[in-house]
This record gives structure tokens, C-alpha cells and sequence, in this order.
């Protein structure tokens, strides 16, 4: 909405040139007033392009003519605004409604997953929801929420899809153990030092209805292998 306001400014400017109805094909440009001219239909395009591509240039086109003339107005001056933002609160609400309807999707397989998972041989799952798999057993102290540690992680999808891995990037990660999404601060609290756990992560133990951008959708369910390195001083 922004952009096209401000290609809507550009346009108002613009009507600082006068111009004919007789549209004609430009091959140079002469003069200060034809480079300013044509550098300000550039920028009008490039902001279109970003926020509006569904434009009919054609009518665009008629509607920068019809303005800069002053004549033959199909839209009245004092319902362009109006008309703008009925537009796009409507595309903006149907936008919406799509996004719902995907993250309902996740939020479905999530369900699905961990439901069939749960039955799995080897699998425990806690009072919250979070499931894990005990990988190896530790010998080490147990790690306490106020502790800083040294682990490697590596994060996918239900799919197997990575969005993060300190293992992939063969460098471990340092952390406070109660500075991660809720299922994995659970998860830390059960291992020692020297412990691998999978851990399956519920939606509401996870990034819930507002993850990173990315890989990771609303509600979607997650899988974290996690080693725990030592404890730190």
C-alpha cells in the first residue's frame, strides 16, 4: 500500500508536465525535462512492479493522460483514495485467509506426525507434548536452566527439510540452556553432558502462529538432534 501511494505521488508530480492525448514512441531524450520525465515513469514502474503487478497498463497509462489533461475523468478526484484502499484492504483480507488456510495445513501434518511418532519404539513423551529419543547417555551433570553450554544442533522440518544445523556448519553454538523455543529449553533439561537426544517438537512448544522467515511455517511441528558438549565456566 505504501509503494503505491508513493507511485501515486510520483504521478502527481508528473502533472507538473503538460503532455497531448496523442501518445508517441520516444527514441532519445533531449532535454532536462525529458530525462526528469522519463526517470520519473521509471520510478512509477519499478514501485508498481514491486507492489502492484496485477496493473492494467493500458488503463494506467489512459489514467496518467486523463489526469495530466485534467479531462475526461472516469474516477472522481475525491474517491481515488477511496477506491485504493478498498482494493487493498480486500487483497490484504483474501491474503489473509490464505495464509490461515496453509498454516491449518501445518498445523494438520504437525498433529498427523507426532500422533503416528509417539507409538514409535523408543520415543517418551513429557506432560507438555514434546517427544524425544534418547541417541546416547551421557555420563556428564545435568544441565540446569541457569547454566551457558557448548552443543551442536541440527533443525529440520517433519520432512526432513534443514533450516538450521551448528553440525552442517561444523561449528558448535554457546547459549545460555533457557534461551531457545520452549520445547527446546524442556528438551536441554532432561539431558548430561555428553548426551545426543532427538527431540519432536509440538507447534505450541515451538514458533507457534509467528516463526523466523524461512523454512518454517505457522504451527509447524519441528525435529532438533541435539548433542551437549560441555558446560561452560
Amino acid at each position: 500500500m505504501r509503494i503505491i501511494k508513493q507511485a501515486l505521488a510520483v504521478a502527481i508530480t508528473a502533472t507538473m508536465f503538460s503532455c497531448g492525448n496523442q501518445v508517441k514512441e520516444v527514441k532519445t531524450l533531449e532535454t532536462d525535462i525529458d530525462s526528469v520525465s522519463y526517470a520519473i515513469g521509471l520510478t512509477m514502474s519499478n514501485q508498481l512492479k514491486t507492489g502492484f503487478k496485477d496493473v492494467n497498463q493500458d488503463v494506467l497509462t489512459q489514467a496518467i493522460r486523463n489526469g495530466l489533461d485534467s479531462t475526461n475523468l472516469l474516477i472522481e478526484t475525491k474517491d481515488i483514495q477511496k477506491v485504493i484502499s478498498t482494493y487493498f484492504k480486500k487483497v490484504q483480507e483474501e491474503k489473509k485467509k490464505e495464509e490461515l488456510a496453509k498454516s491449518e495445513v501445518y498445523k494438520t501434518a504437525g498433529i498427523t506426525f507426532l500422533e503416528a511418532n509417539k507409538t514409535k519404539e523408543g520415543v517418551k513423551t513429557t506432560e507438555s507434548g514434546l517427544q524425544y529419543i534418547v541417541l546416547n547417555e551421557g555420563k556428564g551433570s545435568l544441565v540446569k536452566a541457569t547454566d551457558k553450554i557448548k552443543l551442536h544442533y541440527h533443525g529440520t522440518t517433519t520432512e526432513g527439510v534443514v533450516f538450521d544445523s551448528t553440525v552442517d556448519r561444523k561449528k558448535p553454538y554457546d547459549s545460555a540452556a533457557n534461551a531457545f523455543i520452549p520445547g527446546f529449553n524442556e528438551g536441554l533439561a532432561l539431558m548430561k553432558v555428553g548426551s545426543k537426544y532427538r527431540f519432536f517438537i509440538p507447534q505450541e512448544l515451538g514458533y507457534g502462529a509467528n516463526p523466523r522467515p524461512g523454512i518454517i511455517k505457522p504451527y509447524m511441528a519441528l525435529i532438533f538432534e541435539v548433542e551437549i558438549l560441555e558446560i561452560l565456566k
